[in-house]
């Protein structure tokens, strides 16, 4: 019973979370109120607020949990979150290695672009979301400057922002792919952003 009681629980944290984030993306995150989400997912306010203190609270959980799953991160005490994956990849620093991490990181981006999008809306509106999305880029680039430091890789003071090159590009394309024309297919823009990635990083 206990165990049905607590997939009850998950079940209904799931559902607003996905709920909030389905109205973020349609009504803006401005326009949506704790009532519609509750609404949305098929209960009341005070079940809400037995989740999340706050609708701030409830994208704060979108970029902690539903972001970092998607991108396979883990918590971290020296970052607030680390991708090993991603660690692992630039301390390999193989072409073949950094494109294959790409290309995973890719198939995520269906995933990933609606949180981001609405946690920079967010913060616009709501100070409690200030640098919510960009503290998040900040853990991703410790990430590259971490692996950076595990090869032995450039001088200390570029590997910081040789992460914060990489990041910008592959934030810039995953935010815009969708709605470009650059001429290129999928396949030709991942090995262009490989082989930047690439002079970047080795």
């Amino acid at each position: 019973m206990a165990n049905l009681r607590e997939a009850q629980k998950q079940m209904t944290r799931r559902l607003l979370l996905e709920s909030g984030l389905e109205l973020f993306k349609t009504k803006g995150y401005a326009a949506t109120t704790v009532d519609d989400i509750a609404t949305a997912a098929g209960t009341t306010r005070v079940t809400f607020y037995a989740y999340f203190p706050s609708r701030s609270e409830l994208m704060k959980a979108l970029i902690d949990e539903q972001l970092n799953e998607a991108l396979q991160r883990v918590g971290s005490p020296e970052h607030g979150s680390t991708a090993q994956g991603l660690v692992a990849t630039v301390a390999d620093g193989t072409p073949e290695a950094i494109a294959a991490w790409l290309r995973r990181t890719a198939d995520s981006w269906p995933a990933i672009h609606p949180i981001i999008r609405v946690g920079r809306h967010a913060a616009v509106v709501d100070p409690e979301l200030t640098d919510l999305v960009e503290r998040w880029m900040g853990e991703a680039i410790s990430d590259i400057e971490d692996g950076l430091t595990l090869a032995g890789r450039l001088e200390p003071h570029q590997r910081h922002f040789r992460g914060v090159l990489a990041m910008a590009q592959l934030d810039f394309v995953a935010q815009n792919w969708d709605g470009s024309d650059w001429k290129l297919t999928r396949d030709q823009m991942l090995d262009e952003l490989s082989t930047s990635w690439v002079r970047l990083l080795t």
